[in-house]
């Protein structure tokens, strides 16, 4: 109810400088304020695109409701970061004095923004590495080339610099001014509005139980604090527990939807079709021009490797790689030298290719490239560094606590919970399921000695 309130209270004004436009229904915010600005931006081809591309990738492969795209979350991450200034700087003469209209512009374009480069399927792409870059390096670049016009946009109708949205999304080393470091740590950090959009949309949108966020007592508990001499968001203390929520709905989103076996499986088969592609001469610039859609049919091409084709129809027509064997942190070493393959993607292929002919020659049986994979999920980096502000603080407590000493919980102990749920798995083609479950150690475990 409050969070509709506070939209209700915004709707018509001219907040920031931005010109009152029309309204959208959302499925998380009911009725949201569209401002000109940014209508003219979701005209243009580049953001267009993101209408093409799922929210969550393949997990609509489990929860068929879960199509929601990348474009009506940074619809929701631009609604959520005007909400956010808009109670920062009503209610805080410090975040007034720090956060202009020019300054909250520029965060309110970054946000909407801040996909821009996206690619298709979520985020297993990007796992490559070069020369795939990443999508917010990308996004700066379709940002400040003039081919996309957004560029132009954002200098005759938000009345904002093209550099400085640019460097909100993607820094690139360099230093950020202070009001725009200040204002980005709601775009990318442990309160950003990002996680405040998707984790409560695909829980949603998935019909789980998990996600759930209490964003309006969050947003309104915002504050500038002062730490070591410099101005943070932090929060009150009356955001404490939802702070926690949301700590809490992101570990549980991935355990019980982002790393789904059959996900995750779909995630495999897409990463090694991809870097077969680019390996046979594809230009990984290309990829960020496709919709979901469009880049499955791309990598059906003929021109492309057998092994490509090969795993993209298996996507196409629902033939998902099945997990063989699971491998968990208490395996050791072993977990250790297959988790340590995700920074090197070449590595991975060659031991896949490795594993292959082994087990062509154990079972006797015509196993094609791609039939047998390795899923290594990103090691996530969680991050608790948050401030809070009391203004009157319980006996113990002080004015201004770090969130370890107020909550017990730092990045640390949640790296640790990570690390016991995070599965490195075997997947293959289902016909190879059983030799594969029967045979892993004879194809895995000599591999292992030899690198040891």
């Amino acid at each position: 109810m409050a969070a509709r309130y506070h939209l209700r209270m915004y709707m018509h004004e001219d907040a920031f400088g931005l010109t009152p436009g029309t309204t959208i229904r959302d499925s998380l915010y009911d009725l949201m304020p569209l401002p000109r600005e940014a209508s003219a931006i979701l005209a243009t081809p580049a953001f267009l695109r993101l209408d093409g591309i799922q929210q969550l990738g393949f997990v609509s492969r489990v929860w068929p409701g879960a199509r929601h795209t990348r474009f009506e979350h940074s619809l929701g991450v631009m609604h959520l970061m005007r909400e956010a200034l808009l109670r920062l700087t009503s209610r805080d003469a410090h975040a007034r004095h720090l956060i202009d209209d020019e300054t909250a512009r520029t965060a309110i374009a970054a946000a909407l923004l801040h996909d821009i480069g996206h690619y298709p399927f979520s985020h297993a792409i990007e796992d490559l590495g070069p020369p795939v870059a990443t999508h917010e390096e990308v996004g700066r670049g379709i940002v400040l080339g003039e081919a996309a016009g957004i560029a132009a946009l954002l200098r005759e109708q938000w009345r904002v610099d093209p550099q400085r949205v640019a460097r909100m999304i993607f820094p690139a080393g360099e230093a950020l001014a202070a009001q725009d470091g200040l204002v980005r740590g709601l775009l990318s950090g442990v309160l950003d509005v990002d996680k405040l959009d998707y984790l409560p949309r695909d829980a949603r949108a998935c019909s789980v139980p998990y996600g759930g966020v209490d964003t309006a007592r969050l947003l309104s508990a915002l504050r500038v604090l002062e730490v070591d001499g410099r101005p943070r968001i932090g929060i009150s203390d009356k955001g404490i527990p939802a702070l926690h929520s949301l700590i809490n709905a992101r570990q549980e989103m991935f355990d019980n939807v982002y790393w789904h076996h059959t996900n995750r499986a779909c995630m495999a088969m897409l990463l090694r079709a991809v870097q077969d592609a680019i390996l046979a001469g594809l230009p990984a610039a290309d990829l960020t021009r496709h919709t979901d859609s469009g880049l499955l049919l791309r990598l059906s091409a003929p021109d492309l490797p057998a092994s490509t084709r090969l795993l993209i129809s298996g996507l196409a027509e629902r033939r998902i790689h099945k997990r063989a064997v699971e491998i968990s942190a208490r395996a050791g070493q072993l977990y250790a030298w297959l988790g340590a393959l995700f920074t090197s993607p070449a590595r991975r292929r060659d031991l896949e290719q490795t594993m292959v002919a082994a087990l062509r020659r154990v079972s006797g049986l015509a196993v094609e490239e791609g039939e047998l994979l390795i899923d290594i999920p990103k090691p996530e980096r969680w991050r608790t560094d948050a401030w809070v502000g009391f203004t009157q603080p319980p006996l113990g407590m002080q004015p201004l606590m770090a969130w370890i000493d107020v909550a017990g919980t730092d990045d640390a102990l949640l790296r640790a919970y990570e690390e016991r749920r995070r599965l490195i798995r075997i997947v293959c083609a289902a016909h190879l399921r059983d030799v594969v479950r029967a045979r892993w150690d004879t194809l895995l475990l000599p591999l292992l000695a030899g690198h040891a």
